[in-house]
């Protein structure tokens, strides 16, 4: 096989998980925007989801959050997915959204708080069960806003404690994966603030847990690209949470701020054979003024070209200059990469797929979007409220 028919074949392969809240209504803490045809239940974020792999090829699985995403039987959402040519993918529990985690969830100084927390936790566990989802994806918004208002090392404990009660329900085949974020909406200290803290207790947890990577989590500057390989190293890397932002938690489509930092993340990658492996790229992106399924069409192509120059880079080049300590060699197999245009390479691949190798013209001449703001008139409109 040659090296190009290589790279087309791994981009063949390619999964993008995208998220059913980016699918509703969403906006800033200010305000939600509507749009007109937006989905009112989980079956119709399911449809608009079936039309982004449909146009695109690579993205067969939907992340579902309960309880925004809460049906009355789960098995019936799932074989709803399947009839639509997708599956549900991972289940996101939601700790933030209910007055008894003011003080948190899981690390709350109050025992009943917690209990309520690590039963929601076990809920999701079920519902994993009943849809064939692998991924129990964790974020918590728990921390404290002063000094003094708990204590940090207790929170620590008990989020150990609710961590390994819930890790030990999980089935055969069945994944936990914990987030990290800096900050927000706690400001003094957050209990799960970074990837060294997410990788101690998935790393005292066991095999089944394993740290997600948000791509918009991180302090200005901070090297994500490091953070990659030291997790593909240590086996530790289940996912990405792929967005961008320009200042901290934006959700803004990815690669729209640094599309190179996006590529040198894809590098590491598949330098450390992620891409091959059972890491998860999943798109967490809240579209507020833009149109949702053009704009997850968008994000998916993103993914995608990042991953394309990733794989064109020159291993061996690339090790020859390093080894040889060519500083300015080995930065030019990178940047020869990076500026190479991929764009007809996926049309390309694309086309061999039985693809429309342009995936937005695809979608906007199906007349999808017009027929869902015809169709979905009156119910209640998907999204979360500010």
């Amino acid at each position: 096989m040659t090296e190009l028919a290589a790279v087309k074949a791994a981009l063949k392969t390619q999964a993008v998980e995208t998220p059913s809240w980016a699918y509703g209504n969403s906006g800033t803490r200010f305000k939600v925007f509507a749009q007109a045809g937006v989905p009112r239940d989980p079956f119709e974020k399911l449809d608009d989801a079936a039309k982004v792999h449909e146009f695109t090829g690579v993205a067969p699985t939907v992340a579902l959050h309960i309880p925004w995403d809460r049906v009355e039987d789960y098995a019936a959402l799932g074989r709803h997915a399947e009839d639509r040519g997708v599956r549900i993918g991972a289940i996101n529990s939601n700790t933030f959204q209910d007055d008894d985690y003011k003080l948190g969830s899981i690390c709350h100084p109050d025992a009943a708080v917690r209990r309520k927390a690590v039963d929601h936790l076990l809920e999701c566990v079920d519902i994993m069960d009943a849809t064939g989802s692998r991924d129990l994806k964790l974020w918590f918004a728990d921390g404290t806003n002063y000094p003094g208002q708990d204590d940090i090392r207790s929170r620590q404990d008990r989020l150990a404690e609710g961590l390994a009660e819930v890790y030990e329900r999980l089935g055969e085949g069945q994944r936990m994966l914990l987030e990290y974020k800096l900050f927000e909406p706690a400001f003094y200290t957050t209990d799960v603030p970074d990837w060294g803290t997410a990788y101690a207790h998935c790393l005292k947890l066991g095999e089944k847990a394993q740290v997600v990577v948000d791509t918009g989590h991180h302090a200005p500057g901070t090297n994500i690209e490091f953070i990659v390989a030291t997790l593909l190293r240590e086996g530790k890397l289940g996912g990405f949470d792929f967005n961008s932002r320009f200042y901290a938690d934006d959700d803004l489509m990815v690669g729209a701020a640094d599309p190179f930092q996006l590529f040198r993340i894809m590098y590491e990658v598949v330098r450390g054979g992620g891409f091959t492996s059972d890491v998860a790229f999943m798109l967490d992106q809240c579209h507020n003024i833009e149109a949702k399924i053009p704009a997850i069409v968008r994000s998916v192509m993103n993914v995608q070209e990042a991953t394309a120059k990733a794989l064109l880079v020159d291993a061996a080049a690339l090790a020859a200059a390093q080894g040889s300590g060519d500083v300015l060699e080995a930065n030019a197999v990178l940047m020869d990469a990076y500026n190479t245009d991929v764009r007809p390479l996926l049309r390309e691949v694309r086309e061999e797929s039985g693809l429309d190798p342009e995936p937005m013209k695809a979608y906007r001449a199906s007349g999808w979007g017009e027929k869902v703001v015809a169709e979905r008139v009156g119910g209640e409109q998907a999204g979360w409220g500010a």
